[in-house]
C-alpha cells in the first residue's frame, strides 16, 4: 500500500514590521552617502565659516570688531544639509527601489520602509543640529560670535522649537526628493519636466494673484505671526501631500535600466 506524501507546509511570510525594517536596512546600507558624507561636508562648511570669522576678528581692533562682524556673523551655510536631504530622498528611490522589487519586496513595504528611513534620518540630523546650536550658544559663537546652527530664523527660539523646525523641514525635503524620484521612475524625464512646468505655473499664478490683490502685506504678516515654528508646522501639509502622491505614482512605476 502506497502512502501519499503530505503536501509541504506553506512558508509563512515575515511579519510586516520585519519586512519594513529590511527596507530600512537596505536604504541605510551605504552609510557614507546618507550619514558620513553630509556630516563631513557640514564640518567643512563650519570650518570655513570659522576661519572667515577669525580673519575678520584678527584683522580688526577690539573697538571695531563689533562693526566689522555685523552682517557676517549670521551664516546660511547650514542650509546645505536640507538640500542634501532632498538628494538623499532621490537616491533612496532611484537606487534601492529596483533592487528591492527584485527581492520580491512589495511596493507598500518599500514605501513604508523608506518613510521610516526618512523619519529616522530627519530625527537624527535634527537632534545633531539642535545640539550643535546649543554648543554654539554656550561657546558664544565658537568663541567669535558667529552663528551657523543658530541662524537668524532661530533667534530667540527654544531648543525644542529648533528641534521641531529642523525635523519638519528635513521631512519636507525628503518628501519632495522622493516624489521627484517617483515621477522619474514612472515617466522618466518627461514626468520631471511636466511636474516642473506645473510647479512654475502655480508659483507664477500665486505671485500674480497676490500682486493683483495687493496682498503682499498680508503674506508678510502671516509669516511674522506664525514664525519659524508655525511655518515649519504648516510644512507638514505639503510633506504629507508629496508623500501620498509619491506612493501613488510609485505604485505603478516599473523599474527600468
Amino acid at each position: 500500500m502506497t502512502v501519499a506524501n503530505p503536501a509541504p507546509a506553506l512558508i509563512a511570510a515575515p511579519p510586516l514590521g520585519r519586512r519594513v525594517w529590511r527596507v530600512v536596512r537596505l536604504n541605510l546600507v551605504n552609510k557614507w552617502t546618507v550619514i558620513w558624507i553630509p556630516a563631513m561636508i557640514m564640518f567643512f562648511i563650519g570650518l570655513v565659516n570659522w576661519l572667515i570669522w577669525w580673519i575678520i576678528w584678527a584683522a580688526t581692533s577690539p573697538a571695531d570688531r563689533a562693526d566689522a562682524m555685523d552682517g557676517t556673523q549670521w551664516s546660511g551655510g547650514a542650509f546645505y544639509i536640507f538640500v542634501y536631504m532632498l538628494v538623499v530622498g532621490i537616491q533612496v528611490i532611484t537606487g534601492t527601489f529596483p533592487f528591492a522589487l527584485g527581492y520580491s519586496t512589495t511596493r507598500r513595504d518599500f514605501a513604508l520602509g523608506s518613510g521610516l528611513t526618512f523619519l529616522m534620518l530627519a530625527a537624527g540630523y535634527a537632534v545633531g543640529f539642535t545640539l550643535l546650536s546649543a554648543i554654539e550658544e554656550w561657546t558664544n559663537g565658537w568663541g567669535l560670535g558667529g552663528h551657523l546652527f543658530t541662524s537668524v530664523y532661530f533667534d530667540g527660539e527654544s531648543l525644542g522649537g529648533r528641534l521641531f523646525t529642523v525635523f519638519a523641514t528635513m521631512l519636507f525635503f525628503f518628501a519632495v526628493g522622493a516624489f521627484s524620484a517617483a515621477l522619474f521612475m514612472r515617466w522618466r524625464m518627461n514626468g520631471i519636466l511636466a511636474a516642473g512646468a506645473v510647479f512654475i505655473l502655480l508659483v507664477v499664478g500665486a505671485i500674480a494673484l497676490i500682486t493683483l490683490t495687493q496682498s503682499w502685506p498680508a503674506v508678510g504678516d502671516w509669516f511674522a505671526a506664525n514664525g519659524p515654528l508655525g511655518v515649519s508646522a504648516w510644512l507638514l501639509l505639503p510633506t504629507a501631500v508629496a508623500a501620498i502622491a509619491g506612493y501613488a505614482v510609485l505604485g505603478r512605476a516599473t523599474p527600468r535600466s
